[in-house]
């Protein structure tokens, strides 16, 4: 079977209740780390199951050998892909990640295959586009799609790079325009 674009699953990811004590269980235990911050992510102008939505989140993001791991802490109250199988107050896995070089064609595959959109959206010069499939009925989780971007491939290969002989210092680092601080 042809597949339209990149199969490789390269993150796994959780909702979690609180962010700042989910990164520490996971340094804590796994020594997993360091993980990068994107605080308050204001994700207005996606599409929720076809609907315009207001979603705002903060995630985390560290490398665990060839698995990135995603956090993801939702802030704003309304509907979104994370609560419609995580309630607040609920830690638990939630999708995985793949690269698309073909948002549209990759959208038409999942539908093709009985998988609704679940969210969509992307930057607004559409550099950038993401989709979240509904593939819980064969899978349990979620499957979301990323483009493999310049800025987002860039970013990814920051966190595997530091998760390389990280030695456990700044285990936690705040993305900035021009890099990441410490809290």
């Amino acid at each position: 079977m042809k597949l339209p674009t990149d199969r490789n699953v390269f993150q796994n990811a959780w909702v979690v209740n609180d962010l700042e004590a989910a990164m520490k269980r996971w340094i804590g235990f796994y020594g997993i780390g360091p993980f990068y911050v994107l605080e308050n992510l204001n994700l207005d102008g996606t599409l929720y199951r076809g609907e315009p939505s207001e979603l705002r989140l903060s995630v985390g993001l560290a490398q665990a050998q060839s698995v990135q791991i995603e956090l993801i802490f939702q802030h704003s109250k309304g509907p979104s892909v994370y609560r419609d199988m995580v309630p607040e107050g609920k830690t638990a896995f939630h999708h995985v990640c793949t690269y698309t070089r073909d948002f549209n064609a990759d959208k038409a595959y999942y539908e093709a295959a009985g998988y609704a959109t679940a969210m969509e959206g992307g930057a607004p010069d559409g550099s950038v586009k993401f989709g979240y499939f509904d593939t819980r009925k064969d899978f349990d989780v979620f499957t979301e799609v990323i483009s493999d971007s310049p800025g987002i491939l860039a970013r990814n290969e920051m966190v595997r790079a530091a998760a390389v002989d990280w030695d456990g210092s700044d285990p936690v680092r705040i993305v900035t325009a021009d890099g990441w601080r410490a809290p």
